[in-house]
């Protein structure tokens, strides 16, 4: 793969995504590309990247920049802002909108699923007094084969030993093959939509809580900002964001402050 092989790569990744990567990926694109390149029959990376050059707008495009996505996740990962969504911030948000009686959570960047999957089993082991709510659990990601995987609630044992309780496993799981698949009515609770957040206007609004983590570390300040932007479009005026441990919106927008419940950190808007 050469540095201009690289450096296309890179461009229709941030042009696509608003993903920035670094100069000293180079080596982590062509492992990733290696085995597309296998897929449609092309000898080399570089001989798939001249195809993409020939066919911009070939569906090829979009295999490439998905593949190019991190989508590490799992079960109640870093178990802090789930403690603090059990414990503070949905029996406030309850009392608040005991009159509507409708919430509304989104998992943007939600990658296989077990982030989403894991507020749903939350809600359903913690809240039973939702059940006659109108609660939309939103889910997004960017990439069509990790949300079709999300879809599908199928896990193999290493992703469902990370992170998920024993009991949740009994309760909310079936046995499928060497794997199992999440039950249909927590599958059920989750709605799986296509969002890039990169996206002038976001299609949702009136959110109550976001995830939105280990996100925002792939963009650049520009991007981050931007993002940050939409995001105050559609968040209540009293609700939540959830960004990863390293992320922050200090110095980024000044319209979000940070609030600690114990160990965890989310941000709400000012005023």
């Amino acid at each position: 793969m050469t540095n201009s092989d690289f450096n296309y790569i890179r461009q229709l990744v941030r042009d696509r995504t608003g993903v920035v990567l670094s100069e000293d990926k180079q080596y982590l694109v062509e492992s990733r590309l290696m085995g597309l390149a296998k897929q449609i029959g092309a000898n080399s990376v570089k001989s798939l990247v001249a195809q993409l050059q020939q066919k911009p707008f070939h569906p090829l495009c979009q295999s490439v920049v998905e593949a190019m996505m991190t989508t590490e996740t799992f079960f109640f990962r870093d178990d802090n802002p789930f403690q603090a969504l059990k414990n503070v911030i949905l029996p406030e948000l309850i009392q608040q909108r005991q009159t509507e009686r409708h919430l509304t959570i989104w998992c943007a960047a939600c990658s296989s699923g077990q982030e989403p999957y894991s507020i749903a089993m939350l809600l359903r082991e913690h809240f039973p007094e939702l059940t006659t709510w109108n609660v939309q659990l939103i889910a997004s990601d960017i990439s069509d084969v990790m949300l079709n995987r999300a879809r599908s609630g199928y896990y193999h044992p290493h992703e469902i030993n990370r992170g998920l309780p024993l009991n949740l496993r009994q309760k909310y799981f079936e046995a499928k093959g060497q794997g199992w698949t999440i039950k249909p009515d927590i599958r059920q609770m989750v709605e799986f939509r296509p969002i890039n957040l990169t996206e002038t206007v976001l299609p949702l609004s009136q959110v109550d809580i976001i995830f939105l983590r280990n996100v925002l570390i792939y963009f650049d300040i520009e991007t981050k900002q931007e993002i940050l932007a939409r995001l105050r479009r559609v968040l209540q005026p009293n609700g939540y964001l959830f960004l990863g441990g390293g992320e922050t919106t200090v110095n980024l927008d000044h319209a979000f402050e940070p609030v600690q419940f114990d160990k965890a950190v989310c941000y709400r808007l000012r005023g």
